[in-house]
């Protein structure tokens, strides 16, 4: 009797392990891994945004941030990203003219300023769009800037120099970092006087002052662009492209000095 009872488990055994491996495999496939090269400047508020998407889609989001341009070239060169968001459209035109990019993808997620910033009670605030101003409170110091010569934050901080006038003065004392959050980094740390950063860097940062805001006009539209990597398309990497453009992900980059108006 005992025997009949085994035999009469087995079965039953089986059907759950069968059922147990079957949702397994489900959940491994629903769990889908989402690469995502992001510009650094968007650090905090894209991680917040991908916690939020993992816990609601069962998706795992991976974001490397990094300057534009580095990563438009490690994208360039067949690195596995899935969504690449940049800060300027150029590193954008780029990929895509290369054939890199889903055309059909790209969208424009969020706007930004552009700042000088100090150390936090270092500096009093300089005299809007007076260039004597800016180089009296640099001194003999260096300005701290994301490399204007491919990333973003620094060549948006390059036409603005040029357009308050001191650029030709200022160019050969400039700090170059490898993106905007490393010359956030230097002023944070108190390391040097001025930095160019963007208005959400400095957005409720009790180590920086905003000293300067440059005007609008003064650069071409700060914009983030985001777009989906060629042939990575699938319902994984549409869901959290889709996800960045809802009102919840609006409130979070709002939060952080965003604008996505």
């Amino acid at each position: 009797m005992g025997n009949n009872r085994v035999r009469a488990a087995a079965p039953v055994i089986a059907i759950f392990l069968i059922s147990a491996w079957a949702a397994t495999a489900q959940a491994e496939a629903q769990a889908e891994r989402v690469l995502v090269f992001a510009a650094a400047s968007l650090k905090l508020p894209l991680a917040e945004i991908a916690r939020a998407h993992e816990k609601r889609a069962g998706h795992d989001i991976d974001i490397a941030f990094a300057a534009s341009s580095a990563l438009a070239r490690q994208i360039a060169h067949g690195a596995p990203a899935d969504i690449f968001v940049s800060a300027h459209l150029k590193w954008m035109d780029w990929l895509e003219a290369r054939g890199k990019i889903e055309k059909s993808s790209k969208t424009k997620l969020l706007t930004n300023s552009l700042v000088i910033v100090a150390p936090a009670g270092s500096q009093p605030e300089m005299d809007r769009n007076s260039a004597s101003s800016l180089l009296r409170v640099l001194g003999a110091d260096r300005l701290a800037i994301a490399d204007p010569a491919h990333v973003p934050a620094g060549i948006y901080g390059k036409e603005a120099l040029q357009a308050l006038g001191v650029w030709p003065q200022i160019s050969r004392r400039l700090a170059r970092t490898v993106n905007v959050r490393a010359a956030l980094a230097l002023i944070e740390r108190r390391a040097l006087p001025l930095g160019i950063v963007y208005g959400s860097d400095a957005h409720r940062n009790p180590l920086v002052d905003i000293v300067y805001r440059f005007p609008a006009q003064s650069h071409v539209p700060i914009q983030y662009i985001a777009a989906t990597v060629k042939d990575r398309a699938r319902p994984a990497t549409a869901a959290f492209l889709a996800g960045l453009r809802t009102e919840y992900s609006k409130n979070i980059f709002d939060n952080y000095g965003f604008k996505t108006d």
